[in-house]
């Protein structure tokens, strides 16, 4: 019998079409029957290093809210969240720094809670009157949401081992030529950008496991 196919979800939390992607891609790969492995990353150091156009592209979008294009970013937004059932308002100071965020996605990956601390991270961000996922105390509120032990977490997010493995789940997509989020990889070389991508991934998947 072949090998199931290997599916990776490189995603940062402050994207809404990380979150789109990450609330369409579970049901997907729970109708096929095939797992995901969830490598969180920092996508800001992913454009440090990559894609250092789209910080002025963005800032200036963002500092125009009446612009043809801010208007239609939000109209996008808006229809893809309808789509996948979720809500999302755009937060004041986004991008808010989701460095801690994405190191507590280790801690809480070790205690089997990956998916619904990520979910609840996505959801404070893009549908909370709290968004600053980058405060302690609104970081706690999401531990407690979620069953995650609070002392251990913010023990975690302070601790060297943590910091490592978000810098390094970060370098890899760059060194395998990634450029943002969410990036999904098949069988570690196939890869495909974006939450619009899925029906690709769906299609390419399909095919494999013929």
């Amino acid at each position: 019998m072949a090998a199931l196919p290997d599916v990776e979800f490189f995603y940062d939390c402050s994207s809404p079409w990380t979150y789109f992607a990450f609330t369409r891609i579970q049901p997907l790969m729970a109708r096929l029957a095939l797992p995901v492995r969830w490598r969180p990353i920092l996508v800001g150091g992913v454009f440090n290093a990559v894609n250092q156009d789209l910080y002025a592209a963005r800032e200036s979008m963002f500092n125009s809210p009446d612009s043809p294009r801010m208007k239609y970013f939000i109209k996008d937004m808006q229809d893809w969240a309808d789509l996948c059932g979720v809500r999302t308002v755009m937060p004041p100071g986004h991008p808010i720094s989701s460095v801690k965020a994405m190191r507590g996605a280790f801690y809480a990956q070790e205690q089997g809670l990956l998916v619904p601390y990520s979910e609840a991270v996505f959801k404070t961000y893009w549908d909370s009157d709290t968004p600053d996922i980058a405060s302690d105390a609104v970081l706690g509120a999401i531990c407690a949401q979620v069953g995650l032990e609070a002392a251990g977490f913010f023990a975690a997010i302070a601790d060297q081992k943590y910091k490592d493995l978000l810098r390094a789940n970060t370098d890899e997509l760059i060194a395998r030529g990634g450029f943002g989020s969410p990036t999904i990889f098949i069988n570690g070389d196939d890869m495909y950008f974006g939450n619009d991508r899925l029906e690709l991934v769906e299609h390419r998947l399909r095919e494999l496991l013929v």
